[in-house]
């Protein structure tokens, strides 16, 4: 039984420094674009070991942060010339820092981001 909690808490420990990692990643998106697809590759690749954790909110919140993020740049960027291109990028970009800190809190004071179920 101790050896199970043992591996439980490693797990969540693991799956906690992915987590925050992805964060890291997102925030760095700012000053390096790239940074923002890795981060949802190391989501897509580490949600096994995320399953069944508190943690799984916080990877989904990552993972729709950075598809809605590119859904409202693509549209941001396609209508630059008519003039709104301008505001929906800089919503964009505020809404995804507000998603990237709210999480990193609610990551720091362990809660996850939504109720599951």
């Amino acid at each position: 039984m101790h050896k199970q909690y043992s591996s439980d808490a490693q797990q969540l420990s693991r799956a906690r420094s992915v987590i925050t990692l992805v964060y890291a990643l997102q925030a760095a998106s700012f000053l390096l674009a790239i940074t923002f697809i890795a981060a949802v590759i190391v989501n897509y690749v580490k949600q096994d070991e995320i399953n069944n954790t508190w943690l799984a909110s916080h990877a989904r919140w990552q993972i729709r942060t950075f598809w809605f993020a590119l859904l409202w740049t693509c549209l941001g960027t396609l209508t630059l010339l008519l003039g709104i291109g301008y505001f929906i990028l800089i919503g964009t970009a505020i809404w995804t820092l507000y998603r990237i800190i709210k999480g990193w809190l609610r990551l720091i004071d362990e809660q996850p981001m939504y109720q599951e179920g």
